[in-house]
């Protein structure tokens, strides 16, 4: 073995100096004890509750704020404004439908060529006078062979009625017998139906032949003439020769609301106007209602009768009513943009708090004058209500909204 491999003696007495110096430094520790571990671990778990606790406080705090925030972003920002108080006295335009006094169309009444016609379009004329003549040759030949089958009628009637009075004579005195006599008689009787028969067939081709000159039946305008010289005419309703109107005097049919129908009287004075008479003012009267409200419309039929001498109306034109009601109610005019129209019928929005917050409150109303950018509201709504002025097509009933106040400031909606 060579001497590395061999412990130095003068080593191994420092070494285990060194182990004994060792062993002397390292201090004893005490074990721990129960006692002491639970109050250890308790006060690590008081430590995590409190900082549970303070989590959970702050992340529902922080929940309120937010759903705070989102309920005042979510709420419409709206202005109202109070619905103000209509007139006592209503005035209110509604369109009327000008037609002509009297309205015919012409017909003829008999088969033939027209010969000639007087009138034209714009024509006046007055009763009795000759519009055309209509050429009826088949007629006239029905009339001639009437009335010589009248003559031969007549003449057998004659004959009959003296051999039925001389068998009258004779029969009393037994020169005749009896049947004979009763056969004449009723001969006669039968001829002289005959006659009757024959005259009514003549009066009727005669009234047939008067057809064939075609007269006004009343004063008024030619407005249509639909036939020409030449032309075949047919009687009946086939072919309308003229159109004839009266226009001394025209009627406007109007149709009122239900609601003014109890306002309307026969005899009060209407005001018209018209778009082709730029500020002036005719006046009628109102003559006759339906007295019969229309299912369909909810409205009732109203004749007004304007005079028309001088011709300054014509029929067919569209008329601007304007009535004049007395009070019927409470009535409130709002913009026509607060209006809400839904499958429900027609709304407006107003404003009602409730439990300290501003909601929304949809309204059923029914208008009357509605003038294009304010309406007249005639029922639903009550004085002091608050109504929405141009509200959200979402708005629904109960929701909650900003009202926007004069000056820039706002209602949040009961949010503090």
């Amino acid at each position: 073995m060579s001497n590395e491999s061999k412990p130095n003696p003068q080593q191994q007495p420092r070494q285990n100096a060194r182990s004994s110096e060792a062993h002397e430094a390292a201090p004893e520790q005490e074990p721990l004890s129960p006692r002491k571990a639970l109050a250890g671990v308790g006060i690590l778990v008081a430590v995590a509750i409190v900082l549970a606790v303070v989590g959970i406080v702050h992340r529902s705090h922080a929940d309120t704020v937010l759903a705070r925030d989102t309920q005042e972003t979510a709420a419409p920002t709206v202005s109202v404004a109070p619905a103000k108080p209509g007139a006592p006295v209503d005035e209110f335009v509604l369109p009327g439908n000008v037609t002509a006094y009297t309205d015919a169309p012409i017909y003829a009444r008999t088969d033939g060529y027209l010969v000639h016609w007087y009138y034209d379009i714009g024509a006046r004329v007055k009763k009795g006078d000759l519009l055309a003549v209509i050429a009826t040759p088949e007629l006239d030949q029905q009339l001639a062979q009437a009335q010589a089958d009248l003559v031969t009628a007549q003449t057998n009637a004659g004959n009959a009625k003296v051999q039925a009075d001389r068998y009258k004579g004779l029969v009393d005195s037994n020169a005749v017998s009896r049947l004979d006599t009763d056969t004449f008689i009723t001969q006669a009787a039968s001829t002289s139906s005959a006659v009757k028969s024959a005259e009514a067939n003549v009066q009727r081709l005669k009234e047939l032949q008067s057809f064939e000159r075609v007269y006004a039946p009343f004063d008024g305008v030619v407005t249509a003439r639909n036939i020409d010289t030449g032309q075949l005419i047919n009687q009946g309703a086939g072919t309308e020769m003229f159109h004839l109107q009266a226009l001394q005097t025209l009627r406007v049919y109007a149709n009122v609301p239900q609601v003014y129908s109890q306002s309307v009287r026969r005899g009060m004075k209407i005001a018209l106007t018209f778009p082709e008479h730029p500020g002036k003012t005719f006046q009628g009267t109102l003559v006759r209602t339906a007295d019969a409200i229309d299912p369909v419309s909810r409205t009732l039929l109203v004749e007004i009768d304007v005079a028309n001498r001088d011709g300054q109306l014509l029929p067919g034109a569209l008329a601007q009513v304007h009535f004049k009601t007395p009070y019927v109610g409470q009535t409130f005019i709002v913009p026509t943009a607060a209006l809400i129209f839904r499958k429900e019928g027609l709304e407006v929005g107003t404003v009602a708090h409730a439990n300290g917050n501003t909601v929304a409150h949809l309204v059923h109303i029914a208008i009357g004058e509605d003038d294009g950018a304010t309406a007249q509201v005639v029922s639903g709504l009550k004085t002091g209500d608050e109504v929405i002025q141009d509200p959200p097509d979402s708005l629904i009933e109960g929701q909650r909204v900003t009202v926007v106040q004069p000056g820039g400031q706002t209602d949040a909606g009961g949010f503090e």
